[in-house]
């Protein structure tokens, strides 16, 4: 694992919501407050790659030059539904010049492999070098749902140095795989747990995120 292109966040806020999170007996209500407290820290990570411009702005006492996102990029937040949900709202309040493309996948649970259900993401991106993709999904398990993501907008020229993981748990396995594929990728997870049991779920971890956050 190259922990390099790997940032796990280990903010306090992010370690006390992970408790919340993780915990058995919590309610899908708190959960997914806990979710977006979580969504908030990871996202202003991830947003440290997009690029700076100057900026002319007048305040109460001058005007001056500072530096903002550059206008001129398209940001695209990308949730694997439907877990990665969780992270729309607070990524888009965050990013509001940000597009929301949406894509449906479920896992094949006798092959641990994904299955397209919904794809939201038909467009042609003209100069794809300023296009810069936040993929959100909660767990990072096998890590297969996430490289046909990235496959997606790879395919549309996008460069993968401008295309992010963004989860809340990550086991090494998919992490492995991933990188085996897109060495450059960016991953940003709130936690690294140890390891995926036979079924494919992440130990410790905190269950199948879907069902509690929805509670379904």
């Amino acid at each position: 694992m190259d922990s390099q292109k790997v940032k796990i966040n280990n903010n306090p806020i992010v370690l006390q919501n992970l408790v919340i999170m993780r915990d058995k007996n919590t309610c899908s209500h708190k959960l997914r407050i806990a979710a977006r407290k979580i969504t908030g820290c990871l996202m202003y990570e991830a947003a440290k790659n997009l690029p700076l411009a100057p900026v002319e702005v007048e305040t109460p006492m001058q005007t001056f030059t500072t530096k903002t996102i550059d206008p001129d990029i398209n940001i695209i937040i990308s949730p694997i539904l439907r877990a990665g949900l969780i992270f729309t709202d607070e990524a888009a309040d965050i990013l509001p010049q940000a597009c929301i493309r949406h894509i449906g996948m479920y896992r094949d649970e006798e092959k641990l492999k994904p299955v397209w259900y919904y794809n939201k993401v038909a467009l042609e991106a003209e100069n794809p070098e300023k296009y810069f993709v936040y993929i959100t999904d909660p767990m990072l398990a096998t890590g297969n749902s996430l490289i046909e993501a990235i496959k997606l907008y790879e395919q549309k020229g996008i460069p993968v140095k401008n295309i992010s993981v963004v989860c809340i748990i990550a086991a090494p396995e998919g992490i492995e795989n991933i990188q085996k594929h897109y060495p450059d990728i960016q991953i940003i997870a709130a936690a690294l747990d140890k390891g995926l049991n036979e079924k494919g779920y992440i130990l410790p971890g905190m269950g199948d995120a879907g069902d509690r956050m929805f509670n379904t």
